[in-house]
């Protein structure tokens, strides 16, 4: 299966750069590139592709909110967005995954990395598995005041075992972990995962990880 990306820099060197980069790999396409948030938008929208890479600091409207228009928009369920940014801050980290991004990674990283993440997002998986990642949503994202309203609705709608397997996603386990604590099998932890997914109405693990921390099933770690 082929990997279907466009990619949104407002730099055409590193776009070309990632062109050369990704086009150099079988199962991944660059279907369109995007200078603004607003042509990354557009470019989704038009091209109907798997992944977009998305920047955060761009001209006419950033990422952040080229994310946020994307996944709120229900025709471009399957587009997922994987930020590649020079600015590896925490409050755009969080803010970038509030805006229903799957993971980010710095400009920085190494080619196999990159190009494993854009495998590992348009998978429907997320980068919110190493530790340090988890710390730091965990630090900075339950500062707001404790759930009301729809959050808490979704936490009560939840069963006892879904609230404890998404505490668990919430501290980075992945399916086979969860399945050997709990000692159940990995599909029995994956069905429930889902389940817990769909009655949230997180779009991927990376968002259940967001909302375990919203809603305080998981604590911030100190710094």
């Amino acid at each position: 299966m082929t990997v279907r990306v466009v990619l949104a820099d407002d730099q055409a060197l590193l776009r070309g750069t990632f062109r050369l980069l990704l086009e150099s790999e079988p199962d991944i396409e660059v279907v369109a590139e995007a200078g603004t948030g607003a042509e990354a938008v557009a470019q989704a929208r038009d091209t109907r592709c798997d992944l977009v890479l998305m920047d955060i600091r761009m001209p006419d409207m950033d990422g952040i909110e080229a994310t946020h228009l994307i996944t709120a928009d229900e025709s471009l369920a399957g587009v997922k967005i994987l930020v590649l940014t020079t600015y590896e801050t925490d409050d755009l980290v969080v803010a970038a995954l509030r805006a229903g991004a799957s993971g980010y990674l710095g400009k920085g990283t190494a080619p196999e990395v990159l190009l494993n993440a854009i495998r590992t997002v348009a998978a429907g998986e997320s980068l919110l598995s190493p530790a340090a990642t988890t710390a730091l949503i965990g630090r900075f994202l339950t500062r707001p005041d404790p759930p009301r309203g729809r959050l808490a609705a979704s936490l009560s709608a939840l069963t006892a075992r879904e609230r404890e397997i998404t505490t668990l996603v919430g501290v980075g386990l992945s399916n086979e972990e969860i399945a050997d604590k709990l000692f159940i099998s990995p599909a029995t932890a994956k069905t429930h995962v889902n389940r817990a997914m769909m009655k949230v109405d997180a779009r991927d693990r990376a968002q259940l990880v967001v909302f375990a921390y919203e809603t305080g099933l998981v604590a911030p770690r100190q710094p």
